[in-house]
């Protein structure tokens, strides 16, 4: 997977001007490393229309060309908290999530990469808007292992069809048996109580 847009909404304190701006050739560099699709942001920020505007400009302007060369198109759609303790985070609210999943669908994307919610068993809200298109759900903040594998457990359930964790992993003590345990889940329909084991 290549990630296509470089955005500056992360940072503490937040520079005045925020952008986010698709990388040079970006379908072309995905071809040349062979990678299985191209991911670009669909991002909603308070107070910020402009780079939401962009987002869907860099999406238009990728939808084309990835379907010219065959590449996949994920969209991330992301729904922002107010950047008020410095730097944006994730807002879990189900209600702004959902339409911007939509909006995602709408402008073409192949699959969608989208933040889990506050409110997990209504997650299922999120797979029928998508319309068929698989839903990879991200990790969200680094929690316990027994509620990364319960929520996980819940989602695939509720219709997603994968995950993209990362600090949930690569910072988790033991992270072979941590992927271990969520692949159990994911492809094989593992209890958590047997995917927990798989942790310990």
């Amino acid at each position: 997977m290549l990630r296509t847009d470089v955005a500056n909404v992360y940072g503490t304190p937040l520079p005045k001007m925020l952008f986010s701006e698709v990388i040079d050739q970006p379908v072309e560099q995905a071809v040349r490393l062979d990678a299985a699709c191209v991911v670009v942001n669909l991002l909603s920020l308070p107070d910020q229309p402009e780079v939401y505007r962009q987002c869907v400009r860099n999406i238009n302007g990728l939808k084309h060309v990835c379907d010219l060369a065959s590449m996949p198109l994920m969209v991330e759609p992301l729904v922002m908290q107010d950047n008020a303790r410095g730097g944006y985070m994730v807002d879990g609210d189900l209600d702004k999530i959902v339409p911007l999943v939509r909006q995602a669908v709408e402008l073409g994307a192949d699959i969608i990469k989208a933040d889990p919610c506050a409110d997990v068993g209504q997650y299922h809200r999120v797979i029928e808007i998508a319309q068929g298109v698989p839903v990879l759900v991200r990790g969200g903040g680094k929690v316990s292992d027994e509620e990364i594998l319960t929520r996980t457990s819940e989602l695939m359930v509720q219709g997603a069809r994968g995950i993209v964790y990362g600090r949930n992993v690569i910072h988790h003590r033991k992270p072979a048996e941590m992927t271990r345990a969520l692949m159990a889940i994911v492809h094989d329909g593992a209890s958590v109580a047997d995917a927990l084991a798989l942790v310990a």
